[in-house]
């Protein structure tokens, strides 16, 4: 559903590119910081298997009602233009939206912990093998559903009108959540079921509470210092709620620097998916769209977590290798910011083949000359001293485009007379091609132009009538409708590959030609000299279709996929294997919130820092994971791996240690230090 999430906030929605990009984090941030409520709810009343069920059903109404939400027939708002009348949309995607992050929220800490509570603990290779297949097939299901999700987008449906069918792409997802579910369901009498152990959450809260405040009670009593502070609550709770919060509290510490991962991760659906669509996604005569290179990602990890599983940790075990989990996340996310790195040197052959924008305080100006003579432009500043500038454009030709200052002025003398155009009322940042002829008078139309690459790989195409009779055009079986003499029509927004251009002249004649093959993101402006058979086009080319391919993503992706595996795969792992018996949803939860923490960091960073070059982003992500990267494996030295069994197994059923009591049958008395026993 994610796949075509941000298309639909701003193509059917008609939100612009930064408040669908905020809303799209936003969800996702949401997605996981409700993982603390299904932990909750699974580790305190309903048990895992139950939360997720009922969850499940939460999750599937969710995309049900995001798929009635996305009927255009529902109301007149796609007749009318006015996305003020999309209020029903938007009610319903939102109340969509959160019922979704409450179900994939709330299943996301229980499905991994449930499935690991089907081993014994003396099953860890085949547990550790589990997380490795978990992991394989939710990227199986994401590869599948980032190729098809967009082709049931690309679908058109609807009664009255036919639009892009944003109800069939999220009507699928709901269909199979139910089949899922239904599925998971029928193997009930099949799983091994731990109970919950009481409202586990907010005893750990209150345990905690109460040791900080007893600790700063007694701040200034000579009373001797504890082992941990911790330790402070021993008056009110017993000594295994301690330890299994000690170890709970151990790895979360340790999870402090892990949201930078993800910050990078995340930005694969985005920045990632932005950059592909400034280059060229021709493999081999097959198209690729920049949308499509997000499948590289579940490709490789299905390639990798088998090769990882089965031959790179064996390899590394025979080495008499310690390769420990909190090494291998090390790892992971060194990889990570290597990946961002290879991006950024990307991004730097890409910006070699950019036309250069004007800024907030220029204009570009271009001139098309459909004359018969020579036209000579002047440009000159609003400045005393500023000298004024010529270009020479030649009939049926179009000059570059020409930087200027907002307060310049253009003066064209042509046979037919002069021409002057002022742009100080003009506004910054824009691009306008001017169309001259003095054929039979002197005749001007002018037009705003693109200002930046065009999205999702298409190719704008607009159509110049030189002819002295009005036109209609057609192109690609769109109509364009009546162009005037002398003048521009509107930008027709076409895919890659070659198109037919139909024509009808005023007078009834018809001609026809076959366009260029177009790539991805270019824009041309197209002279119709001569409504002959076939028709005579010049072709003017006002950005250039792309040319870096889009093959050399696949390193970062490589890179960042690499770091994944070992980052995500053994972050899972290692959560479960440290995490008390009553409080694995809990520490999955944990985990799962540093991926919210990253989608924050990303609209964090990338607004603060106001970066104008994307190379420049690229390389501040790196190093700022480079350098968390540095801090987490200085942590990881120190922890101390725990076996959560063998500490429980110290303690009574009354939650006291074992050993505790054998000594007070012997005489001993128990201080509060490691060595303080002394003889009664």
């Amino acid at each position: 559903m994610r796949a075509v999430l941000v298309l639909y906030f701003k193509y059917f929605l008609r939100w612009d590119d930064n408040l669908a990009t905020v809303i799209y984090h936003t969800f996702v941030a949401v997605c996981y910081l409700t993982p603390i409520l299904g932990a909750i709810i699974a580790d305190s009343w309903l048990g895992k298997f139950k939360t997720i069920v009922y969850l499940s059903i939460v999750y599937a109404v969710g995309q049900v009602v995001m798929s009635v939400s996305a009927i255009h027939d529902l109301t007149d708002a796609n007749k009318d233009g006015n996305p003020d009348s999309l209020t029903v949309h938007v009610a319903l995607s939102m109340v969509g939206l959160i019922l979704i992050a409450l179900g994939t929220g709330g299943i996301k800490p229980c499905v991994a912990a449930f499935g690991g509570d089907q081993f014994e603990e003396n099953q860890e290779k085949q547990r550790s093998r589990f997380f490795s297949i978990f992991y394989l097939s939710i990227n199986a299901g994401s590869l599948l559903s980032t190729i098809i999700t967009p082709i049931l987008r690309g679908q058109e449906c609807g009664i009255h009108s036919k639009q892009k069918c944003y109800p069939l792409a999220f009507g699928v997802p709901a269909a199979l959540m139910v089949v899922a579910l239904i599925v998971f369901i029928v193997g009930s009498g099949m799983y091994k079921k731990v109970s919950p152990q009481g409202n586990i959450m907010v005893k750990v809260c209150k345990c905690i509470s109460y040791a900080i405040s007893n600790r700063y009670k007694n701040r200034s009593k000579s009373i001797p210092k504890r082992e941990h502070w911790m330790d402070w609550a021993k008056e009110k709770y017993d000594e295994r709620l301690i330890a299994q919060i000690k170890m709970v509290l151990k790895v979360l510490f340790l999870y402090i620097p892990l949201p930078m991962f993800w910050a990078l991760f995340d930005q694969q659906g985005s920045r990632w998916t932005l950059q592909a669509t400034t280059m060229d996604g021709n493999f081999a005569g097959f198209q690729i769209q920049p949308d499509q290179m997000q499948t590289v990602n579940p490709i490789l990890i299905i390639v990798l977590v088998p090769i990882v599983d089965i031959v790179i940790y064996p390899l590394i075990r025979k080495c008499k290798l310690n390769f420990t989990p909190l090494k291998r996340m090390t790892v992971g996310m060194f990889l990570a910011a290597m990946a961002f790195v290879a991006a950024a040197v990307v991004q730097l052959e890409i910006d070699k083949t950019l036309p250069k924008f004007p800024t907030s305080s220029q204009i570009q100006i271009k001139v098309i000359n459909l004359g018969t003579q020579s036209y000579s432009v002047y440009f000159k500043e609003n400045v005393p001293t500023a000298s004024e500038n010529l270009i020479t454009v030649d009939p049926q030709q179009a000059s570059t485009y020409e930087m200027l200052n907002i307060n310049t002025q253009m003066r064209v003398v042509t046979g037919k007379g002069n021409f002057t155009q002022s742009f100080a009322n003009f506004s910054g940042e824009r691009r306008y091609t001017y169309v001259i002829s003095d054929q039979n008078m002197l005749e001007v139309d002018w037009a705003e132009d693109i200002s930046k690459k065009p999205e999702q790989g298409s190719n704008a195409i607009r159509f110049v009538n030189s002819l002295q009779e009005r036109i209609n055009i057609t192109v690609a079986g769109t109509s364009l409708g009546e162009v005037l003499p002398y003048s521009l029509s509107n930008y027709s927004m076409l895919t890659l590959g070659v198109k037919q251009i139909e024509a009808i002249t005023e007078s009834g004649k018809h001609c026809s030609a076959e366009t260029l093959k177009f790539g991805f993101g270019s824009s041309y402006t197209i002279i119709i000299k001569n409504c002959t058979d076939p028709m005579a086009v010049e072709y003017i080319e006002d950005i250039q279709p792309n040319t870096i391919h889009m093959a050399l993503q696949i390193p970062q992706y490589f890179l960042i996929t690499a770091g994944e595996v070992v980052f995500s795969v053994t972050g899972l792992e290692f959560s479960y294997s440290q995490a008390p018996s009553n409080m694995k949803s809990v520490l999955q939860a944990g985990w799962l919130l540093t991926v919210a923490v990253g989608n924050i960091i990303v609209l964090i960073v990338a607004g603060a820092a106001g970066l104008s070059e994307q190379w420049a982003e690229y390389m501040l992500f790196a190093a700022l994971l480079v350098a968390v990267c540095i801090i987490f494996a200085v942590m990881a030295y120190f922890y101390t791996y725990v076996d959560p069994a063998e500490i429980e197994a110290q303690f009574d059923s009354d939650g006291n240690k074992k050993k505790d009591k054998e000594k007070e049958a012997l005489g001993y008395e128990i201080g509060d230090g490691p060595h303080s026993q002394t003889k009664m």
